[in-house]
């Protein structure tokens, strides 16, 4: 028997829709709640399935909005928002969940950039291209709410840095 991959590529993301259940939509931050309450009532809970949620459109059409407001310099490709929007945002979405979903995704190598600093050191920073940006954004929207109630769990030693939904 022959193997297409690793299992959690094994996901159907039937798009008729035949021969599955119909479900009502969930929405982004509904699905966010819910996994934060789940994680927080269950410590123990194996969460399964997240992949998917990964690569809905409004997932990703999130984590674009998200690396947006971030701005930063272009990856080693040189793609700009600017460029992004002028071919189209949902066609820049839509070639990554279809690389995604096919299991053909293959993050870009970061752009290293040299910082002067005091006494002739430099600081190198690694500038990943946007669309590792997103995808590290997407994948960062649907585990948060996961991990998020670990503060009083963590090792010593480990900084927990909360987000905006922490403090509400």
């Amino acid at each position: 028997m022959e193997r297409g991959g690793p299992a959690v590529c094994n996901v159907s993301f039937n798009r008729e829709g035949e021969g599955e259940m119909t479900k009502a939509p969930i929405t982004l931050q509904d699905l966010r709640r819910r996994l934060y309450v789940k994680a927080k009532a269950e410590t123990s809970w194996r969460f399964w399935g997240l992949y998917v949620h990964i690569c809905k459109m409004e997932t990703l059409r999130q984590a674009y909005e998200l690396a947006k407001e971030n701005d930063g310099a272009p990856g080693v490709d040189g793609v700009t928002f600017e460029a992004i929007e002028e071919q189209g945002v949902d066609v820049f979405l839509e070639q990554i969940r279809d690389e995604l979903v096919q299991c053909t995704y293959k993050p870009l190598p970061a752009r290293r950039r040299e910082i002067p600093k005091d006494g002739g050191k430099v600081r190198v920073l690694s500038i990943p291209a946007i669309r590792e940006r997103v995808v590290q954004g997407a994948l960062k929207l649907i585990l948060e709410p996961i991990f998020a109630d670990l503060r009083g769990r963590l090792p010593t030693g480990v900084v927990w840095i909360p987000s905006e939904e922490d403090s509400s």
